[in-house]
């Protein structure tokens, strides 16, 4: 029992970059946006977070944990939300492919953070990045009820519920509920609903009254910066504070087959995320004596099984919005 809770816990460790990468990319392909540029925004979310907190303690001194969290989530959600609003201006207004644009938007993304890192780091005394022991601490998984995990050893099952509920670090907790009130806005809410008519038909909602460019907008450039506080989880908690060459290594591939595993829905993401993060740390707690690159596989093939259930059933709520990936003119409606 204990292997299966260390497997689930570090399941969700693992998956939690997936899910700010996949909440990011639901929110933009709701609205009729492709974008296939997650990996350049992690990116750019994992340098610009570690640089924030790097550079504030720099000439501020060390500050509180809570304070470092915050600069780290605020600079690495504008730096991915500046990585969508290049997307979105090149894809809504000038109407580029939305696919190339996304493809160059990664390519952009990887080099912009690689480049940076590598400045930052040689600038460096010790010539590498690297944050403070307190600013680290920030990020560190730490039991929310102390209390209870004092009780764990006098019973076992309360030290299960104690790890796999209240022994992650704060960024878990934010995708989850990030995940869950986005869930609540595309299906409750009078704009969720208009953002998801701008992704089915905008010639429709355009016709209806709803401003459809704003729309695709807000929903790009903050699916942007979502993805981009993926990233920066991935430096901060991932590589415990230190920039890492090339550290989200493909994350955000992954995060893009999550989101047809997901069926498009922010809830079924956390299931999704948690799934994929097991199978990506399957081999470090399931040894079978195969090849390493047969672990690797196992999200993708996950994703394969999924594509062929969704194509069976023809559900219309499991569908990817069907102008996604189409760029919308109005003078040709």
């Amino acid at each position: 029992m204990d292997n299966l809770v260390n497997l689930l816990y570090a399941a969700v460790l693992a998956g939690t970059p997936l899910l700010f990468g996949t909440l990011g990319e639901i929110l933009t392909e709701k609205s009729g946006n492709l974008n296939l540029g997650v990996e350049g925004m992690m990116f750019m979310g994992a340098i610009s977070g570690l640089a924030g907190v790097y550079f504030a303690e720099m000439w501020f001194g060390e500050m509180t944990g809570i304070i470092c969290m915050l600069i780290a989530i605020l600079a690495s959600f504008l730096c991915g939300a500046f990585g969508a609003l290049i997307y979105g201006f090149l894809t809504i207004t000038l109407r580029a492919n939305q696919n190339v644009t996304g493809l160059t938007l990664t390519i952009f993304g990887i080099g912009f953070a690689n480049f940076f890192g590598e400045i930052i780091a040689s600038a460096s005394p010790s010539k590498f990045m690297t944050i403070s022991t307190g600013a680290k601490a920030a990020f560190a998984n730490s039991p929310l009820i102390p209390g209870l995990a004092a009780l764990a050893g006098e019973h076992r099952w309360i030290y299960w519920i104690n790890k796999l509920l209240f022994s992650y670090n704060l960024l878990v907790y934010l995708g989850i509920a990030v995940a869950l009130v986005m869930a609540w806005f595309l299906n409750k809410t009078r704009a969720g609903l208009n953002l998801r008519a701008v992704g089915e038909d905008p010639a429709a909602a355009d016709a209806a009254g709803i401003p459809v460019n704003r729309y695709k907008y807000l929903a790009t450039v903050i699916g942007g910066g979502i993805c981009g506080v993926g990233g920066m989880y991935i430096s901060m908690v991932t590589a415990y504070g230190v920039w890492v060459h090339g550290c989200v290594g493909g994350r955000g591939w992954i995060a893009v087959a999550l989101v047809i595993f997901a069926t498009w829905s922010p809830s079924r993401a956390i299931f999704g995320a948690l799934v994929f993060g097991g199978l990506s740390i399957l081999r470090m707690y399931v040894p079978l004596g195969i090849p390493i690159e047969i672990y690797d596989l196992l999200p993708y093939l996950a994703t394969i099984l999924v594509l062929i259930v969704t194509s069976v059933r023809q559900s219309k709520d499991h569908n990817i919005p069907k102008h996604c990936g189409f760029n919308y003119f109005r003078e040709e409606r």
